[in-house]
Parts: C-alpha cells; sequence; structure tokens
C-alpha cells in the first residue's frame, strides 16, 4: 500500500511539473493563472479523468483505433485534456486550451489539445526516465 501511495503522488508530481513547462512552452496555446498548487490539483484531475474515464473511451473506441492505426489516440488524448480544462474550469482552476472554456471548441483548440497531450506524454516520460525507482 505504501508503494501505492508513493506511486499516486510521485505521478501527481510529475504531471503537475508537465502542466508547468506545457504552459511554459506554448503561453499562446495554453493559458494557466493560478498558483503552484492548482497545478498540482489539476494534475490530480487530469490522473482521475485518465485512469476513469480513459480506459472506457479507449475500449469503445478501439475498433476505430483499429482502422486507423492508433492515430486517433491522440484525437482521444486531447478530448480527455480538454475534458480536464473544463473540470478545471468549473473548480475555477484557470486551465485553458486554446479559447477552452469558455468559448466553444474550435479547429485551433483541438490542435492544441492533441499538441497538448503528446507533450504531456513526452515530459512526463522524460521526466519519469530521469527520476530513480
Amino acid at each position: 500500500m505504501e508503494d501505492d501511495v508513493r506511486g499516486f503522488l510521485v505521478s501527481t508530481a510529475v504531471t503537475a511539473v508537465a502542466f508547468f513547462i506545457l504552459v511554459k512552452l506554448f503561453p499562446s496555446m495554453f493559458g494557466y493563472t493560478g498558483e503552484l498548487i492548482g497545478l498540482v490539483a489539476i494534475a490530480v484531475i487530469f490522473g482521475i479523468v485518465n485512469g476513469l474515464i480513459g480506459p472506457i473511451v479507449r475500449l469503445l473506441a478501439l475498433p476505430v483505433r483499429l482502422m486507423t492505426l492508433g492515430l486517433v489516440g491522440f484525437v482521444i488524448n486531447g478530448a480527455l485534456l480538454l475534458l480536464t480544462a473544463w473540470i478545471a474550469d468549473l473548480a475555477g482552476l484557470g486551465l485553458t486550451i486554446g479559447d477552452f472554456p469558455p468559448d466553444l471548441l474550435t479547429a485551433d483548440t483541438l490542435v492544441a489539445a492533441v499538441l497538448g497531450a503528446v507533450v504531456l506524454s513526452l515530459i512526463s516520460s522524460v521526466i519519469r526516465f530521469a527520476l530513480p525507482d
């Protein structure tokens, strides 16, 4: 049980750092106006969305994933990132992706979400690789 808690804390910290780097790398696409604790809260929301909703969406999209050789996975991850931004907005955490929220989805927002999901994954992987077990 201690390893599970440690894993959750490390994963949340890594995701929070990845969100911070993402917002700093692409300030025109991603906005965040809060404090460090808000990034940790966003990382928790992102973990819950990916842990609970992600597997269901990925399973339902399996036929499409097979037809596109997995490329629709990028779109799924972008959609989960948009869902995270929406929940964070409801919680008053100030995360924006493109113009979302409060505006509706635009092509720029969808591109930003897919790019953000890819960059978050890459940053998290690099950080996890650098951390000792």
